[in-house]
């Protein structure tokens, strides 16, 4: 039977917003740091993936697909939390989170934490997706958890946010090309939950080799006060 013409119209936002997505993010990373370029490649990349989510998330709703609802949750939380580190630079001096905040990361973690639990318990729901629930649901957790320690204890680091914000957005990029790869060449492929981390397993060396990187980077000026726009 087919979907409904809501259904399809709201698919055709999803991919618009996704192929969007795509073409910004590889944008934002290769323009200047804090220039005007950065900030609208960045801009629209982020609403594009605020799109994404929410389209996906009622489109999970509606099949129904427990798992696909619960991985937008936590997949928009890492581009969303990005974004928002970028209004927290003074917490290292006592800056203060908004109730938005923490609403987010408080949802985000209980979402993340009924994945990891359904990816244990495996029901049919799941549809032999255990592993990729329990490894979404730790990093869900885990980004959550992290953002909530960050409201409470002040990083004593100036550039924590700097990090923060290259690591979240490109945790965002991951979980879209996780989603691509799994709807486009997943049907191809018979490799069963093994192509839902594959992305992960690609993506994740190279955030920790861009972020060593700009660790040694900005060493020498540890102490200076360097709080560039992004």
């Amino acid at each position: 039977m087919r979907d409904p013409v809501w259904i399809q119209l709201l698919l055709g936002v999803h991919i618009a917003a996704g192929i969007t997505a795509f073409i910004m993010a590889p944008l934002a990373l290769a323009s200047a740091k804090g220039g005007p370029a950065h900030r609208r490649w960045g801009s629209i990349y982020f609403w594009a993936m605020a799109v994404v989510a929410a389209t996906a998330l009622v489109l999970a709703i509606y099949r129904p697909i427990v798992f696909l609802a619960l991985v937008a949750v936590f997949s928009f939380y890492a581009a969303f939390s990005a974004y928002r580190v970028l209004f927290h630079k003074d917490l290292p001096r006592g800056g203060k989170v908004r109730r938005l905040d923490w609403a987010a990361a408080i949802l985000t973690f209980a979402a993340s934490l009924v994945l990891a639990f359904l990816g244990a318990a495996k029901p049919a729901i799941l549809q032999r997706l255990g592993i990729p629930a329990i490894v979404f649901g730790m990093i869900g957790m885990w980004l959550a958890g992290k953002s909530m320690w960050q409201f409470t204890h002040p990083p004593r680091d100036k550039m924590f946010w700097w990090f923060e914000h290259l690591g979240g957005m490109m945790v965002s990029y991951i979980a879209a090309w996780t989603a691509f790869t799994v709807t486009t060449i997943g049907r191809f492929v018979h490799g069963g939950w093994v192509i839902w981390l594959v992305p992960t397993a690609i993506g994740s060396p190279i955030i920790a080799f861009t972020t060593a990187y700009y660790k040694r980077k900005f060493a020498p000026r540890a102490k200076a006060t360097l709080d560039p726009a992004v």
